[in-house]
């Protein structure tokens, strides 16, 4: 894996966790299957293939069915994210979480099904309405070939772990493109100290947005002076078209509400970037708290288990901090996905660039100087 931007020594807020990753939050598991097969002209159904599926789990394999506090926001609509609605009515979420390309959603729902049928039947009992977003791979990949498929999702849940998350061409972000380079997959976090704790806010991107133009590094705008122009121009995708999904989790215990205000917070994080939200791009953001378990109500109701329940919430008069957090870690996680990433030729001869990184970080060096 090649080197992040903190790694490369850029001027970045914030202190991350261990492996600067959304696993760094106890409990998370993410998983990742990479489809990359083929060259030459398009044939659908067949190929070239360049995309996958990327899966979150808040609370691991063993944890699926136990609910956390989420909320959702939307910056631009261009896009989808399944179970939303249900978030937003009760502020809840139990199941994987799946990010893949814009024709596999189906794929990705019906994956998550299958594996909790055969894994947790007592959560099949009852309806389950999971959360599967979007980005674009077109331009890369026989998007309409079926390539992703349920037991693409079943796999990846499978082998979903704690530790270090691949970034860049890997699992739902295999196709993508940012800024005009090679986008995908990114990840970062940040600890939070409140009351003698320490939390973890975490968050995982799947970066797909941006005109090469826009392109802002360590607060350096050096979109503006890299050679050469985005190879999409010309293609039917306007300057800033594509979509960017974020997924920010914590440990500190919060409230629904608290959540979807976590998630308003991700495009102050991603215009650091340079972006402006192009109505080309559907920008969705989704945040879960993995604190209070077992204390958000039962799976389902049963005759004489009526109760009330208690919970810890971080008070909101402390929640900028974690504000900050959030803003912080998808800036880096952004970043992430460009910097660590590799040049893709994909269907029909369409060719991604790599960020060219040693001139990025010249730019941003001489930006700073006095």
């Amino acid at each position: 894996m090649k080197p992040g931007p903190r790694e490369l020594g850029l001027p970045l807020p914030g202190v991350p966790g261990p492996n600067n990753a959304i696993t760094d939050v106890p409990g998370v598991e993410v998983g990742a299957v990479t489809l990359v097969e083929g060259t030459g002209a398009l044939t659908v159904g067949v190929g070239p293939v360049r995309t996958g599926v990327t899966v979150i789990l808040p609370r691991g394999r063993a944890g699926v069915g136990s609910l956390c506090a989420a909320g959702t926001s939307v910056l631009n609509g261009n896009g989808e994210m399944t179970g939303a609605a249900f978030i937003e009515e009760v502020g809840l979420l139990d199941l994987p979480v799946v990010l893949t390309n814009s024709h596999a959603v189906g794929a990705g729902h019906r994956g998550v099904i299958d594996w909790v049928v055969a894994n947790v039947p007592r959560r099949a009992d009852r309806w389950m309405l999971p959360v599967v977003a979007e980005t674009y791979d077109g331009y890369l990949n026989d998007i309409n070939g079926e390539h992703v498929r349920a037991a693409t999702v079943v796999r990846a849940i499978e082998e979903a772990a704690n530790g270090p998350v691949a970034q860049g061409s890997v699992g739902g972000g295999t196709g993508m493109c940012c800024y005009g380079f090679k986008g995908g997959t990114g990840t970062a976090s940040r600890l939070v100290t409140l009351a003698d704790r320490s939390y973890t806010v975490g968050v995982l991107v799947q970066a797909n947005f941006g005109a090469r133009e826009e392109l802002v590094v360590a607060g350096i705008p050096v979109g503006r002076t890299l050679p050469g122009e985005d190879p999409r121009a010309g293609a039917p995708l306007p300057p800033g078209a594509g979509s960017v999904i974020a997924v920010v989790a914590t440990d500190a215990p919060l409230l629904p509400g608290q959540c979807k205000a976590l998630s308003r917070r991700v495009p102050l994080g991603l215009a650091r970037t340079g972006t402006s939200g192009s109505h080309f791009s559907g920008d969705l953001f989704l945040t879960f708290s993995t604190g209070n378990e077992g204390g958000l109500g039962a799976d389902h109701p049963q005759p004489g288990t009526e109760r009330l329940d208690t919970l810890t919430y971080v008070p909101w008069g402390f929640i900028d901090r974690f504000f900050d957090a959030v803003v912080q870690a998808v800036e880096e996680a952004v970043l992430n996905a460009l910097f660590v990433n590799d040049d893709m030729t994909g269907r029909d001869g369409h060719r991604m660039p790599a960020l060219p990184v040693a001139l990025v970080l010249d730019l941003v060096r001489a930006g700073r100087r006095p």
